[in-house]
Formats: structure tokens, C-alpha cells, sequence
């Protein structure tokens, strides 16, 4: 039975995939069925190779493992669509990243939950649509009004029942002390920051605040942060651990300031300003770092996170816990000011492709198969679900998931039935179906796209098919209409 969610599979708007093929030639029909082709991709990457290599999804159904699995989710900061080698970067090698996918399944349809930074972690830890909680709402969280309830469970609490150990390294973002944090929230571990971005040595945050924690007492090392948050990652990782783990591992890069290691100096500058202004708008524009930063700068920046990823991984086989645990790599949503999105528009904050599609990554080496792509569509709360059924966890019935897991679809080859994806940002909506994708822009007009042959979304088909439009308004505004409503 045909996939219709499937755009390798499925007919795009009517016309055969045979005759497509012929029509586009095979470089064009990857791009149709969302298959990123790097222009020039590195050998001493692997990305071209990887991509080469690669076959369509199928489930192993003769691997079994009677272990359940540790579980390291990586969530990336910003990072863009085509921002690795193996997603089409021609200008960034990331060659622990593109190991790591043909070790795997490179996801060629992932979203993030919300296209910015607290909401779709709200949605990561909750599994469920932002808009379900009053933290959620604030995108993203920008001072100390907001934050998730501790009182509302989530994937470390809920792993934490099932008898997971469980630790957060990295960016939090949902909520600040003392109401807010993650040892409240489910976690046995924290270590990172509370807030968003932070300047990466003086680990000053918009607010003015250091904004470094060990639980929830703060933290002094000013060293560079993504070195710090690896160190911290390997040391977890190769601990003799006494049950199952989940580690949420955080990473800021590359989120601005645009600095990498060799940057201090200009962090002290920025850290300077932060702290003459006190926080508020000053400190904000501060750290925005508007007047820096660089396509060069910021390859760096993925690049230094490539590496990071790569350490951490290597702590995993060296200590001999690779085979079972399932590494899930991500981004919070789309790219920032010198991203690579091609082919998408749009980027971080808006609901365009570049704000939500984002590079997912999945290996798990005991259960899935290497060399592997995926397209279909899923987005970060159907993650949620997912980590949990393979780790023999329950969802609590009083806060049902909004996502589906996907556990059947990679272990045991169930079909993946149609479902909409579901977004809503203040003024902003969209909802994707299968091959299309209903977007209202910011001024109430109303948009619709076949994303299998328009993933630039430059093709407004809402004239010509008005009937599909309105099916999925209706959809759009059917689950919308059971979220909190945004405050005035």
C-alpha cells in the first residue's frame, strides 16, 4: 500500500514518481522528495558518501534486544536545515555528524515543535504542543514570569518512574529559580544553563545574570562553553551507571554571540557591555551581537559542535554502552542569520520551512540499521513518544501526548498512517498534511503549498484548490481551539 505521507513513495500532486524521474533526472527528484544532495560535499566529511550509500527506510525485525536502551537525545541551538555536510553543507565538514547518520537514519522530513528556542523544548520535555502550558506560550521565555510547572510531567520524570537515571546538560530554558528548573522537573542531574543564550565565556545571560548551574546552585568556569558542556557529557556518559539513562545533552552552539574558542577577546567585550547595561534591551542587543559574526565564523561554530558531538560518541563506545543507546541528534528549530537552508526560505521564528525543518538524526545500532534515510514527516513531540515506548514508559493519563511515537514504524515496519503536523506561533499558523502544507503568513493571508514539489514554498496553490484549503483551516483550527489562548 502506497505512503501517502511518504514523498519518496507517493504520486506528488498527480504526477507518477516513474515519470517525474524522467522528467527531472535524479538530482532534481531528490530534491522532490526532500533528499538534500550537498553541492560539493567533502570526501574527509563523508557527506557525498554517506548520501550515496544511503537506502530507504526498512525496519529490522530480526533484531532484538531484551535491554532497554540508554537514551542520549542531542538538541543543537539554531542549527539550520542544510547546516551539516551530509544535509548539503558545501562550506561545513562535519564529519562526526554525517558518521553518526550513516551509522543510522538521516530523517529528511524533521521538524522542531515551534520555531523558537523555550516552546519547542517545552514541547520535547512534555510531548506535548506548547500552547498545552502557560510557559509554552512565551516565545521564547525572556524573564522569570514564565516556566514549566514541575507539577506537569515530563520525559525525565516519566523515564524517572520507569526506573531511568536521568540528567540535563546544557540549555534549559524553561523556566528560572526558584520557581523553575530541571532537578524540579524530573531530572536527578542538571548542569548547564537556565536561560537562553548566554555569552560563551563569561556565561553572562540577556538578563545581566551569570548563568551557570550545578544543580541549582551556580557554577564557576569561564572557559569556553561548548568545551565545558563536552566534558561534562563525557564524564556521564562513561560512568558505570546501575540502571538505564536518559541525558539530555543541551548545546548552544551555534546560537549567537558568534564566537568560537579563539574568541575570548571579544567575548570580554561583549560581557562588558552586558554588564554596563544590567540586562534589559542594552544587555539583549549586546548579546545579539548584531555588529559580528560571519558565514566563516559561523561554519566554525558547527563545526566546533561536530567535534563536541564526536567526543561524546566516542565516550560511548570506548566505555561499551554504543550498541544500546539510542542517540537521537536534533536542533530547536531553524537557522539564524548565516545558516545554510537551501533549499528552504524562511529561518528561526517564523513558520516557514527554514523555521521548522530541521536536520534529526536517529542511531541506535541493537535495534535500527546503518545507512538508512527517512522521509517521513515527524516533528520533536512525536520524539517524546517515541523515547518512551522503547523505554517501557507510560504517558501519564491526566496529560495526554500530542505526538506519535514512531517505535512501530522503525522496529517493527508498521505502516505510518497519515497525521498533521500542527503549528501555531502568536499571529503565525501552519499544518502540514502529507505532501501539503497550509501557512498563514503574519497578515491573515492564507497560504498552501505541495512541499514534495515546492519546498521553497514559492508555488501558492490555495486558488486552485480551495477545497483542500479549507480541509485543512478547518484541522488547523480544530486543535488550536483546545490550546491556551496567548495572553493580551
Amino acid at each position: 500500500m502506497t505512503n501517502s505521507s511518504n514523498p519518496s513513495n507517493a504520486a506528488a500532486d498527480g504526477i507518477p514518481r516513474r515519470t517525474l524521474g524522467g522528467l527531472l533526472g535524479g538530482s532534481a527528484l531528490a530534491a522532490v522528495t526532500g533528499l538534500a544532495i550537498p553541492a560539493s560535499a567533502s570526501a574527509a566529511s563523508g557527506g557525498g558518501s554517506a548520501l550515496r550509500t544511503e537506502q530507504p527506510f526498512r525496519a529490522r525485525t530480526d533484531r532484538q534486544s531484551k535491554r532497554r536502551p540508554n537514551l542520549l537525545v542531542i538538541l543543537a541551538d539554531d542549527l539550520g536545515w542544510a547546516d551539516l555536510s551530509c544535509y548539503g553543507a558545501p562550506h561545513i565538514k562535519t564529519p562526526n555528524l554525517d558518521r553518526l547518520a550513516r551509522q543510522g537514519v538521516r530523517f529528511t522530513n524533521g521538524y522542531s515543535a515551534s520555531s523558537s528556542c523555550s516552546p519547542t523544548r517545552f514541547g520535547l520535555y512534555t510531548g506535548r504542543y506548547p500552547g498545552r502550558t502557560h510557559g509554552g506560550l512565551a516565545e521564547p521565555i525572556a524573564n522569570h514570569s514564565h516556566g514549566l510547572d514541575p507539577a506537569h510531567p515530563t520525559l525525565a520524570s516519566l523515564l524517572k518512574a520507569a526506573g531511568y537515571s536521568t540528567a540535563l546538560i546544557g540549555k534549559w530554558h524553561c523556566g528560572f529559580l526558584p520557581d523553575y528548573s530541571p532537578t524540579k522537573s524530573g531530572w536527578d542531574e542538571f548542569f548547564g544553563n537556565l536561560g537562553g543564550g548566554l555569552e560563551y565565556f563569561s556565561k553572562l545571560g540577556p538578563l545581566g545574570e551569570y548563568d551557570l548551574y550545578e544543580g541549582d546552585a551556580t557554577y564557576q568556569d569561564l572557559r569556553y562553553y561548548t568545551t565545558v558542556l563536552t566534558e561534562r557529557a563525557v564524564e556521564y556518559v562513561g560512568r558505570s551507571h546501575d540502571a538505564p539513562w536518559l541525558l539530555n545533552l543541551n548545546f548552544t552552539t551555534p546560537h549567537w554571540p558568534w564566537l568560537t574558542e579563539d574568541d575570548a577577546e571579544t567575548g570580554a567585550v561583549i560581557a562588558a557591555k552586558i554588564e554596563e547595561a544590567g540586562g534589559g534591551a542594552e544587555a539583549y542587543t549586546a548579546l545579539l551581537h548584531l555588529d559580528g559574526g560571519s558565514v566563516e565564523k559561523y561554519a566554525a561554530m558547527v563545526e566546533s559542535l561536530d567535534t563536541a558531538v564526536g567526543q561524546v560518541l566516542d565516550a560511548l563506545r570506548r566505555c561499551g554502552q554504543e550498541d544500546e543507546t539510542l542517540v537521537l541528534f536534533a536542533s530547536d528549530n531553524g537557522g539564524e542569520r548565516f545558516s545554510y537552508n537551501w533549499p528552504l526560505t524562511g529561518g528561526k521564528g517564523d513558520l516557514r520551512e527554514g523555521g521548522i525543518r530541521v536536520p534529526t538524526i536517529l542511531r541506535w545500532p541493537a535495534r535500527i540499521g546503518a545507512h538508512q534515510v527517512s522521509h517521513e514527516p515527524n516533528h520533536t513531540i512525536d520524539w517524546t513518544a517515541t523515547l518512551l515506548e522503547v523505554a517501557g514508559a507510560r504517558p501519564d493519563r491526566d496529560y495526554p501526548l500530542d505526538g506519535t511515537s514512531l517505535a512501530g514504524y522503525l522496529l517493527r515496519g508498521e505502516h505510518l498512517s497519515e497525521r498533521d503536523l500542527f503549528w501555531r506561533v502568536r499571529a503565525n499558523r501552519a499544518l502540514r498534511r502529507g505532501h501539503w502544507k497550509y501557512y498563514q503568513d503574519s497578515s491573515g493571508a492564507d497560504h498552501l503549498y505541495n512541499l514534495a514539489l515546492d519546498a521553497r514554498e514559492q508555488a501558492d496553490r490555495a486558488a486552485d484548490k480551495p477545497q483542500l484549503l479549507k480541509e485543512l483551516k478547518a484541522a488547523w483550527e480544530k486543535t488550536a481551539a483546545t490550546l491556551l489562548p496567548y495572553p493580551n
